[in-house]
């Protein structure tokens, strides 16, 4: 007899009397999709970023509300008009520098998270123009909020450049003051059409 079967059978000499207490895990419950989209808009705030719900019917004027005069780079198939905007068309990380702000959309909203990820395609920009300026406009639909990450995974591409965004950038120093806008936008607002 091997030192591993002498171990088990001690193992199971001491667990004959005992009897089996198997407790199986309730299957979590799966929201509705008002659930989802509440619970995005929850995560989404708690990073410290604004959320404002519209029609779509809506979006142009709430996006020029949300810019007000801050002067905005998009990307060339953004599909929404943003007045005196500057479609990026490989802009210089100068002249990136000097923009306000950025309007782009997302690949898919993560409820349980609170994260938006961009696959950069044409709607979306390279990753420059989501990370330069110092206001990001970031346009969901209710439709493209899922539950969790892996829901989000099997709906993107891993060949593609993914950019996570939960919040507006912040990192903390050994003190834990938090500095926002280090490595990203400052601010983050999402607009969440449905």
């Amino acid at each position: 007899m091997s030192a591993r079967d002498e171990i088990l059978g001690r193992v199971r000499a001491a667990l004959a009397d005992v009897s089996p207490a198997v407790s199986v895990p309730a299957a979590p419950r799966v929201p509705d999709r008002g659930d989802l989209v509440g619970l995005f808009v929850e995560r989404v705030e708690d990073y410290r970023a604004v959320v404002t719900r519209c029609a779509e019917a809506d979006l142009a004027s709430v996006v020029a509300d949300v810019l007000g005069t801050a002067r905005a780079v998009v990307p060339p198939g953004l599909g929404l008009t943003v007045a005196d905007a500057v479609v990026d068309e490989g802009l210089s990380a100068a002249d990136l520098d000097a923009i306000d702000a950025v309007v782009t959309r997302a690949a898919v909203g993560i409820a349980e998270t609170g994260t938006i990820v961009l696959d950069h395609q044409p709607d979306q920009g390279r990753r420059a123009i989501s990370l330069v300026p110092d206001l990001h406009v970031c346009i969901v639909d209710e439709s493209q909020v899922v539950a969790d990450v892996p829901d989000a995974i099997a709906l993107l591409d891993p060949a593609r450049p993914l950019t996570w965004i939960s919040g507006p950038s912040a990192t903390s120093d050994i003190e834990l003051d938090r500095v926002e806008g280090v490595h990203g936008p400052r601010t983050l607002h999402v607009v969440l059409v449905g």
